[in-house]
């Protein structure tokens, strides 16, 4: 099995967070599109697994008018049997939920929704520069489940620029009593080139505190637990067998093609990504010609690939896939781990304990070569 992503970088302004290539404008829609299309017909045959998984990210996609969706989704058909597939992903933002929306991407086959809450407090949006309101988040849940689609998954972020305790705990509340069957919940992170980065090294705001996330990431998991969610990656949560399947399999590590800016494909062997640079890349494909390059790995890369990957997942390292493929002694390393409680041993798989997944970086570090 393969998955297929096509990545749109348009949004209808930039959220202060976002590190993720993207623009606010809309100006080259239509050209980007034909180029997509240009891609797809040139790259599909690098994956020779079925394709099982489409994933529509951006960006928000769900800023394309119904007609370049259409477009879209059409063409991935002439190589795709839809029918077939197990899961086709859209992202959406709130304010783009209508109920016009939903009957056209049910018509066009995409059945989960991939939609940024991100806080349902009015005021810690407005900071982020998000354009909804929490009644919007809402009224957008409402409308899609109206409309037939209830594979549903919401974001939140936790560590927001002024939240508190409580106020986490009431969007995360929040968000349980909507009893979707996935979320994700992302820890702010201030990366270079966003405004809140820039807000944060001008003093205008305050990175929050070590013991306020952890706080705030113990809630998260005791009440995710008590609400019937897997904690399956370190920020992704399902209600049973809800777990996204197209983001499994990346971190399983299976083939995908990527099409669009800032891309990236896996066919099994090599690693391929786009740049990020939206006129190159209609120039280069109206030419017929690949944007990609070729991402060099030797062992040492896949193995510390693969490592980062397992180690994000409940599942964590297979000791018998891993020791059959790489000479290292993991279990020495992770011993002073699994005795201080920070790593499980079980079912001959080596993971993460959930209670330390928030420093899983700092972990994943004693295993990378």
């Amino acid at each position: 099995m393969a998955g297929l992503y096509i990545h749109i970088p348009y949004c209808h302004s930039k959220c202060a967070y976002c590190d993720f290539y993207s623009m606010p404008r809309t100006d080259t829609l239509q050209q980007y599109v034909c180029a997509l299309l240009t891609e797809l017909d040139l790259r599909i045959s690098e994956i020779e697994d079925k394709i099982t998984t489409v994933y529509i990210g951006g960006g928000t996609p769900s800023i394309l008018p119904i007609d370049l969706l259409s477009k879209i989704v059409c063409s991935v058909a002439n190589y795709v049997d839809l029918s077939t597939i197990e899961e086709f992903t859209i992202e959406a933002n709130p304010e783009d939920v209508t109920a016009e929306w939903v009957d056209a991407i049910s018509r066009l086959g995409i059945n989960r929704v991939s939609m940024g809450i991100q806080s349902f407090n009015d005021n810690e949006l407005k900071v982020i520069n998000r354009r909804h309101t929490a009644h919007t988040a809402l009224q957008a849940i409402e409308t899609l489940r109206r409309g037939g689609i209830t594979r549903i998954s919401g974001d939140l972020i936790y560590g927001l620029p002024g939240q508190d305790l409580i106020s986490w705990k009431r969007s995360l509340d929040q968000l349980m009593e909507l009893h979707l069957p996935h979320f994700s919940a992302y820890l702010l992170s201030y990366e270079p080139g966003t405004g809140l980065y820039s807000r944060l090294m001008a003093g205008k705001v305050e990175e929050a505190s070590e013991e306020l996330v952890n706080e705030m990431y113990k809630y998260l998991i005791s009440t995710a637990r008590s609400n019937g969610y897997n904690h399956y990656e370190i920020s992704n949560f399902a209600q049973c067998d809800q777990e996204a399947i197209h983001n499994t399999n990346y971190w399983r590590d299976l083939p995908y093609l990527g099409i669009g800016v800032s891309a990236h494909s896996f066919d099994g062997k090599n690693r391929k990504f786009n740049p990020a640079n939206i006129k190159d890349y209609i120039a280069r494909l109206s030419q017929n010609r690949c944007y990609y390059e070729i991402e060099e790995e030797d062992a040492v890369a896949r193995h510390n690939d693969y490592i980062i990957v397992a180690l994000r997942t409940s599942q964590g390292i297979d000791l018998e896939f891993y020791q059959g493929k790489y000479d290292y002694d993991i279990l020495g390393i992770a011993q002073p781990h699994i005795d201080a409680g920070r790593m499980l041993l079980f079912d001959n798989h080596l993971a993460i304990a959930e209670e330390s997944m928030l420093i899983s970086d700092r972990i994943m570090l004693d295993f990378i070569v």
